[in-house]
């Protein structure tokens, strides 16, 4: 909804004037938590589409962000990155309930397997901004 400068952003869905604020105010500088010790493991976000993903997944390689990892859960398909303080951002989508894989009895089975990041960025609209496909993905 806003932003001030490199130092704050507001976001929103609906119109609201903010949902969520981020800002660097008082971290600017500071290093992130050392492993093993208490802090922000990541923050997901979840698209409504697999199409919403994929034009989310061309932003940021169009904005040269690296990707730190994607993932098929079974349930959901998603994508890793770092945001500026290395904090770890999840971007992902949830597969319909009628193709979540469950076992014989109906539980439930989660997995982790390599998402394809070429054929999920053949769901974004044409127009988008990366002209000549993924590169080292």
């Amino acid at each position: 909804m806003q932003r001030y400068g490199d130092g704050a952003v507001f976001l929103s869905a609906g119109g609201y004037h903010h949902h969520i604020a981020l800002n660097t105010w008082e971290s600017l500088g500071g290093s992130p938590p050392a492993p093993g010790t208490t802090g922000l493991y990541h923050t997901a976000i979840v698209y409504p589409t697999r199409a919403a993903l994929a034009s989310a997944l061309r932003r940021v390689l169009a904005a040269e962000i690296p990707l730190q990892g994607a993932a098929d859960h079974g349930v959901s398909e998603s994508v890793y990155l770092s945001d500026p303080d290395d904090n770890g951002v999840e971007l992902y989508c949830d597969k319909p309930q009628e193709m979540w894989p469950r076992t014989s009895n109906g539980q439930l089975t989660m997995f982790t397997r390599p998402l394809d990041l070429h054929e999920l960025l053949r769901e974004a609209p044409l127009g988008a901004e990366l002209d000549s496909g993924p590169r080292d993905l």
